[in-house]
């Protein structure tokens, strides 16, 4: 698909207490984990956009083919960062949100979002994790000018239950992936991938 992945990994991190993305998980970090499988995935660029704590946050991420770019304004919420996302992703036919603390989003599913976007050309797609809707997200170019015009945070779910009839269902037939926003959250997360937390 001839998309741009965006990764939002600029999250402040505010109830876990520190940087979750640069928390060990399995042989790299919560971000890095998610960050190499969108690079596995079949998306033509992978921007990867961190802010809250930038230099702990990306501390040992590793990247084949991803661009990092930073999100100075990430305290202004989680839109800030997809504006970020949107400038360098230029001009391109959509844009793939992922959550850089979603380790269960892996390529897979983001390649099978995106071949379903592909065929039905929707205003935007959404996964459906057993009818549980949940990330990736899938945004048309068509959509950029409503995303641009975002603030603050949870405001790109209030964007597809407005365009309800123009965003589409994709089934994914496996659990809602878990994301991390306290340390017990990171603690199943691991248990979910048989790895080691790091201790608080």
């Amino acid at each position: 698909m001839a998309g741009c992945g965006i990764v939002l990994g600029a999250g402040a991190s505010t109830r876990l207490g520190r940087p979750k993305q640069a928390l060990p998980f399995g042989d790299t970090t919560l971000l890095g984990w998610v960050v190499r499988d969108l690079e596995a995935s079949t998306l033509g660029r992978v921007i990867v956009v961190v802010g809250g704590g930038a230099e702990e946050s990306s501390a040992g991420l590793t990247v084949s083919r991803a661009e990092i770019v930073s999100n100075d304004a990430y305290a202004s919420g989680c839109s800030s960062s997809l504006q970020a996302g949107l400038d360098a992703a230029g001009d391109c036919e959509a844009v793939v949100l992922v959550l850089g603390d979603m380790p269960g989003v892996d390529a897979g599913v983001v390649d099978a979002v995106c071949a379903d976007w592909a065929r039905h050309r929707p205003w935007a797609a959404v996964t459906s994790y057993r009818g549980e809707p949940g990330h990736p997200f899938v945004f048309s170019a068509a959509a950029f000018p409503a995303l641009r015009a975002l603030h603050g945070d949870k405001a790109v779910w209030k964007v597809l239950d407005r365009e309800g009839d123009r965003v589409s269902r994709v089934p994914i037939d496996r659990p809602l992936p878990l994301d991390v926003d306290t340390w017990d959250d990171y603690q199943e997360v691991c248990r979910r991938f048989g790895f080691a937390p790091s201790r608080r």
